[in-house]
């Protein structure tokens, strides 16, 4: 008890000490361990969990103050709650744009898949053409590979404009097929976009 505010807690024991009306005790604790009692929280130990006393001496309250970690916890929980409630409100304003341009633009399911069908016209038209031109670069491409493999069979040296040649149709069908992929990704994009409209409108006018 050395280390305790001996006159404060004489005081609470004996029933001598008596706090105005509209005061509050507290009870806290220092870095060493210390426990301090007083009306006011001390500024260095405002970040500290602490008790509220009644004029006894007894606890009637426990204040837990969350620590520096806890409190950045929060800030983020609270920065990350009110952004996905700004994207939500968005996404909701969006929503509603699209269901009224579906409303505005169709009359019947039929004409989605007609739309869908004119916006594939020019992506099909690039996927035939990249799959043949591909088809023939590659065709010519392993003839090329074969005659080179006739030269290292003959233990003949390949002549550099054959490798040269080679080469070259190698970078054209890496970016043919670059090509290809991104047109098949956009076909199966704005399939996925028609798909889901009609999905939507259905929803919207029960047809």
């Amino acid at each position: 008890m050395m280390a305790y505010s001996r006159m404060l807690i004489a005081f609470i024991i004996g029933g001598t000490f008596s706090l105005p009306v509209a005061a509050k005790l507290y009870k806290w604790v220092d870095d060493k361990g210390v426990t301090h009692y007083g009306e006011t929280i001390p500024p260095e130990y405002a970040d500290r969990d602490r008790a509220e006393l009644s004029k006894s001496g007894r606890t009637v309250k426990k204040i837990e103050v969350p620590t520096a970690a806890e409190r950045q916890a929060y800030k983020q929980a609270e920065e990350e709650a009110e952004a996905k409630k700004k994207a939500d409100a968005k996404a909701a304003l969006e929503q509603k744009r699209r269901d009224t341009m579906l409303k505005s633009t169709y009359s019947n399911s039929d004409e989605i898949d007609l739309a869908r069908n004119r916006s594939l016209q020019q992506v099909n038209a690039r996927i035939t053409n990249n799959t043949s031109q591909l088809k023939l670069v590659n065709n010519s491409l392993q003839e090329l590979q074969n005659e080179a493999a006739g030269y290292t069979k003959s233990n003949k040296p390949i002549p550099a404009s054959l490798q040269e040649d080679m080469q070259e149709l190698q970078a054209r069908t890496a970016k043919l097929q670059l090509n290809l992929d991104k047109s098949l990704a956009e076909k199966a994009a704005v399939e996925a976009r028609y798909d889901a409209d009609k999905v939507r409108f259905k929803e919207l006018t029960g047809r």
